[in-house]
């Protein structure tokens, strides 16, 4: 799914530093830092335990903790990140308003951290399920990003309500 959307809007490229949300098992962590190489970074973020990809600083945890925050923002070295994309997803319960409002929740938990860390004109790519909620956090991210494009990989199953929402321009809020 992330190589056919990057072969349509070339989010990733050398020297970037991409900090990949929900990122086990690794696969989109390991064709970032594929995409970065040597001069760019990847770090990748998950509840669940990866396997070590080589050049890949992979981070156990809940993003939802401060103290997995500190240690992401340790890593990222007060440096301005170009991408973060979240392929994150709830654990199902089989009731579809928890299930979705489980799944908003997140999403706005990656942009929040998103508008925290990105450097102006960066990117944000985030995995999320028509229904409830989606008209709203799409209009929360068109007002974040000068560009929004929404993404139906082939990989992803015809009948499912998963798609991709591809947002580049990041514009910081003044203040």
């Amino acid at each position: 799914k992330l190589l056919e959307i990057q072969s349509r809007d070339h989010l990733l490229k050398s020297g970037m530093l991409v900090v990949d949300l929900g990122a086990a098992p690794g696969g989109w962590s390991a064709v970032a830092k594929q995409k970065v190489g040597e001069t760019g970074r990847v770090i990748a973020v998950d509840i669940l335990p990866m396997p070590p990809l080589p050049g890949v600083e992979c981070i156990q945890g809940d993003f939802y903790l401060d103290e997995v925050l500190v240690v992401m923002m340790q890593h990222i070295e007060n440096r301005a990140v170009d991408l973060v994309m979240s392929d994150m997803s709830p654990n199902i319960t089989g009731i579809n308003i928890v299930d979705q409002a489980r799944a908003y929740d997140l999403s706005e938990h990656a942009l929040l951290f998103a508008q925290q860390v990105l450097k102006p004109n960066g990117s944000f790519l985030i995995k999320v399920f028509q229904g409830q909620g989606f008209e709203v956090f799409l209009k929360q991210i068109r007002a974040c990003f000068s560009k929004v494009n929404i993404r139906k990989p082939n990989a992803s199953r015809g009948r499912s309500q998963e798609v991709y929402i591809v947002s580049t321009g990041y514009i910081p809020l003044a203040f």
